[in-house]
């Protein structure tokens, strides 16, 4: 297939060989002309949200559609991840001491600046000079601030994804019994899971609702999240090391992924089993992230 210099550099720093441009052109083009035909230069710009848990291609697919947008408009595209906006270590930590010991690990509700995510997109969407705030797990941590680009200007398309972004907190009853072991051993009261679920109610929303349309990327079940995270560590060791950096502490090995992974099962669960009949567009997939279905529940 002929390929554009835009789309050899998405696959190169992706990593992605050309099959996967192929895959994309079959699946998302319904999205990318979507996106094409209700695009208006004097308006604001649309502001799309991705879903999927952990390894899903959430990343990727932003990617792909900032570069696609790009070219086919001529336009501004900025790609954001709910990961991003991590609180800082230091932040972290203290919740971790003032409130549970679990929310000093990054990931879950609560562990998120939400206010810095929507003024960050409000400050684009208005077309101002906007820091484009940027979070390196390698050092599990914000990137320094000297590190980070600035766009102004008018802006055709903006993309945000996460693993919870879109999530609904569940009723107080479904919190009562622990889900994991890590649950049942380090938060045996409850507290840690019943502040995650009460961050997701009050303080997300505004974030979620500066979304024009909602993409779903379902995944089988949860179980296949660990391979999924492990295959996405690695990528960052490859991707550090091709850059010359030494992947810091923030790296984490199988036991450590399998610990982590633990915190995100109530959300993600909860996710897979109610978003599919309310996302914009749905893409199910396989147990290697094939793409198996594509639909528009709400359409």
């Amino acid at each position: 297939m002929k390929m554009s210099s835009e789309e050899k550099a998405f696959l190169d720093r992706n990593q992605l060989p050309l099959s996967y441009l192929q895959a994309a052109n079959q699946w998302f083009s319904p999205l990318v002309d979507n996106l094409v035909n209700n695009y208006k230069p004097d308006n604001s710009p649309q502001i799309i949200g991705i879903n999927g848990c952990q390894g899903s291609g959430k990343s990727t697919l932003a990617d792909y559609l900032c570069t696609v947008i790009a070219e086919r408009l001529e336009v501004t595209t900025v790609s954001f991840s709910l990961d991003d906006f991590y609180l800082t270590k230091a932040e972290r930590s203290y919740l971790g001491a003032t409130v549970h010991p679990l929310l000093e690990t990054r990931g879950v509700p609560g562990t998120h600046d939400v206010q810095l995510a929507i003024d960050s997109i409000q400050s684009l969407a208005a077309g101002e000079k906007t820091v484009i705030t940027r979070f390196d797990k390698s050092i599990d941590d914000r990137a320094p601030a000297n590190s980070l680009k600035t766009t102004e200007g008018k802006i055709g398309l903006i993309v945000l994804e996460g693993w919870c972004l879109g999530a609904k907190p569940q009723s107080s009853d479904k919190l009562a019994q622990p889900i994991n072991s890590l649950e049942e051993n380090d938060d045996r009261d409850g507290l840690w899971r019943n502040y995650v679920n009460r961050a997701l109610e009050q303080d997300y929303p505004p974030l979620f609702e500066l979304l024009d349309e909602l993409i779903m990327l379902q995944a089988p079940t949860f179980d296949t999240v660990f391979n999924w995270r492990l295959e996405q560590e690695q990528k960052m060791v490859k991707r550090l090391e091709k850059e010359g950096i030494q992947a810091g502490s923030g790296v984490m090995s199988e036991p450590q992924i399998l610990r982590f992974i633990s915190y995100f099962q109530r959300v993600t669960e909860n996710i897979l089993e109610e978003m599919p009949k309310r996302a914009d567009h749905l893409f199910k997939l396989g147990q290697s992230r094939e793409i198996t279905h594509y639909s528009q529940p709400k359409a």
